[in-house]
C-alpha cells in the first residue's frame, strides 16, 4: 500500500503500554472503533501480552510488535519467523546491518513488514556522544535509513523531525512511522524530538504513534478521534 492510500484512522497507532493484559483489553474495549492499529511493546509483551497480537488481528485490528530485535543473525531470523506467524503487521528491529539482513531472511514468505529503528526519539546529539557514537542524530539517522532501504526493510521508525529529510532520502517506497507525537498543549513526557500530528503528516510521516495523550486522557476515545480528525485535515491540505 502506498502512503497516499492509507486511511486517516489507520495512520494512528496507539501503544498499549499498560501493566497487564486485563488493562490492555479494557483500553481496547474503551477505544472501540476509534482505533484500528495498536502497538505492543516491552511492558505488555513481558506481562503476558504477546498472545494479544493474534487476538487483536483476529478481531480485525492491526498490530505493531515493537520488540526492537537485535542479536546474532540466527537468533534474529528465527525470532522474526515466529513473529511473522503471530498476525502482526509491523515488527521493529534495530538498524544494524547484520540484524536487518537476518530479519529480512526470517520474514521471507510472510506479509510481515519490517521497520528499522534509526535513533530513539528520547536521544539527542549529547546522548549519542555519551553512548560512543561519533555522528549526531541527523547524520546517523540518514545513514541508517539508506542502509535499511538497501537491505530490503519496509519502513523506518524515526522522529517527526527527521521525516521530511528521510522522505527525500527514501522516496515513497518506505513507510515512515513516527513516535514522539504530542498534540498541541500536551506534556512532552520523556520525548526530546517531538511534533504535533498535523506537522508530522505535513513532514511526510505515514503513521503516528501516540500513546499517553490517548491512553492517559479522561476520554481516550474522544482523544483518538480528535487526532484522527487532525490527521485527515492535514492530509486534505497536502498538495495533490
Amino acid at each position: 500500500m502506498q502512503p497516499a492510500e492509507i486511511a486517516p484512522r489507520d495512520r494512528l497507532i496507539v501503544p498499549l503500554d499498560l501493566p497487564d493484559v486485563a488493562s490492555a483489553e479494557a483500553m481496547v474495549a474503551r477505544l472501540g472503533d476509534s482505533v484500528t492499529f495498536y502497538k505492543i511493546g516491552y511492558q505488555l509483551a513481558y506481562a503476558g501480552g504477546l498472545p494479544m497480537i493474534g487476538r487483536l488481528a483476529g478481531a480485525g485490528k492491526k498490530v505493531f510488535a515493537d520488540l526492537k530485535l537485535h542479536d546474532i543473525g540466527n537468533t534474529v531470523a528465527r525470532g522474526v519467523e515466529s513473529v511473522a506467524k503471530s498476525g502482526a503487521t509491523f515488527l521493529t528491529v534495530h538498524a544494524y546491518p547484520q540484524t536487518m539482513k537476518a530479519a529480512v531472511e526470517g520474514r521471507a514468505g510472510s506479509d510481515l513488514k519490517l521497520l528499522a529503528v534509526t535513533v530513539l526519539t528520547s536521544y539527542d546529539d549529547g546522548d549519542l556522544h555519551d553512548a560512543g557514537y561519533r555522528l549526531g542524530v541527523t547524520d546517523l539517522v540518514e545513514a541508517r535509513a539508506r542502509r535499511a532501504q538497501a537491505l530490503g526493510m519496509d519502513g523506518l521508525v524515526c522522529s517527526p523531525e527527521e521525516a521530511a529529510t528521510l522522505r527525500k532520502v527514501v522516496g515513497d517506497k518506505m513507510h515512515l512511522v513516527t513516535p514522539g507525537i504530542r498534540p498541541a498543549g500536551s506534556s512532552t513526557d520523556d520525548q526530546k524530538r517531538i511534533m504535533t500530528p498535523a506537522h508530522a503528516i505535513a513532514a511526510g510521516a505515514d503513521y503516528l504513534v501516540v500513546g499517553r495523550p490517548v491512553t492517559g486522557a479522561n476520554d481516550p476515545k474522544a482523544a483518538a478521534d480528535a487526532i484522527v480528525a487532525e490527521i485527515a485535515q492535514a492530509l486534505d491540505q497536502q498538495p495533490t
